[in-house]
């Protein structure tokens, strides 16, 4: 039996396909349409999804829609409704998309899958409908490792649903509490976002970075005026420091006043407060979390806990979640956010619609290490390059593994395409640009002359899993980048006086352990462990490199520029390849350098995307 996801209309659109249950692809709309967070119907993901197996529309059983869009139609009236006259010009432009589109979304769904994949088939009869953050709940229990556990979903909304509380068992969920809109975490998070000048929905892992830089000043403002937090964690927002509910910004005067004026626009220098506030929302999430986590476990017994939805990616709170050791075990989906939600619609289906037992492995989760997009053939791969016109050489495995290996311990930066393209906002070595971590002027590098973006990102380790409790304080899997851990104390460099008298960014110019590409200015780190079973080929260039120098991490982070989707195919690699300062493009068995390219062929990615 096969089962189609879909998740659509609000943003990272994204399809995926089950087979009995098994989870045989999926992928992100805007992979294929190359624009970021793309809310369209996911036309191209559902066609890769049957093309990946192998199948005709008629096969398909159901279609799963990711929430209902009825029950967000209600949240929306009634959040008007409630707060009224206020908001009625958002509410005045918002109600005619609703009336016209969203509250039919069956029939546009509908309409959209007959455009797509054909009318002979009834797909009206054949469409169901999953609640949002059931679909996050069933994208983080079913595919983990554990019989039974605690599910936690935090995001901005679904239909009412903020945060929800849940116990998985076998194969039923069971949800306990929840909290609702207007209330929510993440979109408190949000407005810390919006405030500090980053776009909603994308520039949240923007303040999650920036808070080490600054001081949590404001920390007992916030819980003082913003958020009222009880023992188990559940919470309370005064919205009338917000305008998210009605208006057309997230934060109202109120807000502004509360924090000394108005937001800082993109364009704005990055001040101290920006790095305090982005310092001060992540403490109180934190705290947040760690309340609601020990509630949750004491309640439900239960000692394995399940994360989803979009705050699930707030890896610093999940590493400090994880060190708390509130629960024994932590499995978090590597698509948290609203594209999960197509995996969880259809395993909702599969499970408690069915009523299909789970199959569990001890040994390993059922995501394929998130590999799960489009793969290219050699003869795919010849012909695409050969249309941009590049110049490119084709290896053996060992040739080119060992060339790749060379090139990093010589401090090159390399485009790296392979495999399957992963599913969710990481790359994991399928779709990822990889350097030396020992180099002291790589993340400088990569972000001003590669990744065009702000000098203060931090970079992740891919770090080989047998080596993992060599250099950082972690002992469990991380495979998905999903969990911080810092730089263990022996890898760890002695700052000098002067150099810890410096201020917010200055902090970024010292080079603070054996491996300073990847280490924070708070010696964290965002951890990948790569895993011979999953990812061969990257296991074995981070292991040939660690042949050249001793060290078997590489610095990873997403073949793409700033404001640009992760690469899809090869001809995505090589444009990006040829617009950035990557010196070299490992395809497949393909390997080709900036060097031998015609230079006619180099565009201007700097100004291709907007900032994100």
């Amino acid at each position: 039996m096969y089962i189609l996801g879909i998740s659509a209309f609000y943003h990272d659109s994204a399809a995926c396909l089950l087979k009995d249950g098994d989870i045989i692809a999926a992928a992100q709309e805007e992979r294929f349409t190359r624009r970021k967070h793309d809310p369209g119907f996911p036309s191209n993901a559902i066609k890769y999804c049957l093309h990946e197996a192998a199948i005709s529309p008629e096969e398909i059983e159901n279609v799963v829609f990711y929430e209902k869009p009825f029950v967000k139609f209600e949240r929306l009236l009634e959040t008007y409704l409630a707060f009224a006259p206020k908001g009625f010009k958002s509410f005045a432009a918002a109600m005619p998309i609703w009336v016209k589109e969203k509250l039919f979304q069956k029939s546009m769904l509908t309409k959209e899958l007959n455009n797509l994949l054909g009318n002979s088939v009834d797909w009206k009869r054949k469409l169901l409908f999953s609640e949002h953050h059931l679909s996050h709940a069933a994208s983080a229990y079913y595919p983990s490792t554990f019989e039974s556990a605690a599910i936690l979903t935090l995001d901005a909304v679904g239909e009412w649903t903020t945060t929800s509380l849940a116990v998985g068992k076998g194969r039923e969920i069971k949800v306990l509490k929840e909290i609702h809109f207007p209330h929510s975490l993440g979109l408190l998070y949000s407005a810390f976002t919006y405030y500090t000048g980053f776009k909603v929905n994308s520039g949240e892992y923007k303040v999650m970075g920036l808070a080490p830089y600054g001081e949590p000043k404001y920390t007992d403002l916030i819980k003082t005026n913003i958020i009222k937090v009880a023992e188990d964690g559940s919470f309370q927002l005064d919205m009338s420091y917000f305008d998210y509910a009605t208006g057309l910004t997230m934060t109202s005067k109120k807000f502004n006043d509360l924090f000394g004026g108005p937001p800082r626009t993109s364009e704005d220098k990055l001040t101290q407060r920006e790095m305090d506030l982005a310092a001060s929302i992540q403490k109180v999430t934190e705290e947040i979390i760690i309340k609601i986590a020990k509630s949750i476990a004491k309640e439900t017994g239960e000692k394995n806990l399940c994360l989803a939805g979009g705050v699930a990616l707030n890896c610093v709170a999940n590493g400090i979640l994880l060190r708390e050791k509130i629960f024994d075990n932590i499995w978090i989906q590597p698509a948290a956010g609203d594209a999960g939600g197509a995996l969880g619609a259809a395993l909702s289906v599969w499970h408690l619609h069915y009523n299909n037992n789970r199959k569990v492995s001890k040994e390993r989760d059922s995501m394929n290490g998130s590999y799960l997009g489009p793969n290219f053939t050699d003869n795919e791969i010849n012909t695409e390059l050969k249309n941009c016109g590049a110049k490119f050489h084709k290896l053996s495995e060992d040739e080119l593994i060992e060339k790749v290996a060379t090139a990093l311990s010589e401090n090159k930066a390399i485009g790296w395409m392979q495999g399957r393209m992963e599913f969710g906002p990481r790359a994991l070595g399928g779709r990822s640009i990889i350097a030396d971590p020992r180099s002291p002027t790589m993340q400088k590098q990569l972000n001003l002359k590669v990744k065009y973006r702000e000098s203060f990102r931090p970079f992740a380790p891919s770090v080989l899993r047998e080596h993992l409790s060599e250099w950082f304080e972690h002992e469990i899997d991380s495979p998905y980048m999903l969990l911080v851990a810092d730089i263990k104390e022996s890898k760890r460099k002695k700052m000098t006086d002067e150099e810890k008298k410096l201020f917010g960014i200055e902090k970024l110019n010292v080079s603070r352990s054996s491996v300073p590409a990847i280490t924070h200015i708070d010696y964290s780190s965002r951890i990948q462990t790569v895993h011979k079973d999953t990812n061969p080929r990257f296991h074995a260039v981070i292991s040939k490199f660690y042949e050249k120098t001793g060290c078997p991490i590489v610095v990873n982070t997403s073949f793409n520029v700033r404001g640009e989707p992760i690469i899809c195919s090869p001809t995505d690699a090589f444009k990006c390849f040829m617009g950035t300062e990557l010196d070299m493009l490992a395809v497949g068995n393909y390997l080709l350098t900036k060097e031998d390219q015609n230079v006619s062929l180099k565009d201007n990615y700097k100004e291709r995307y907007e900032l994100d």
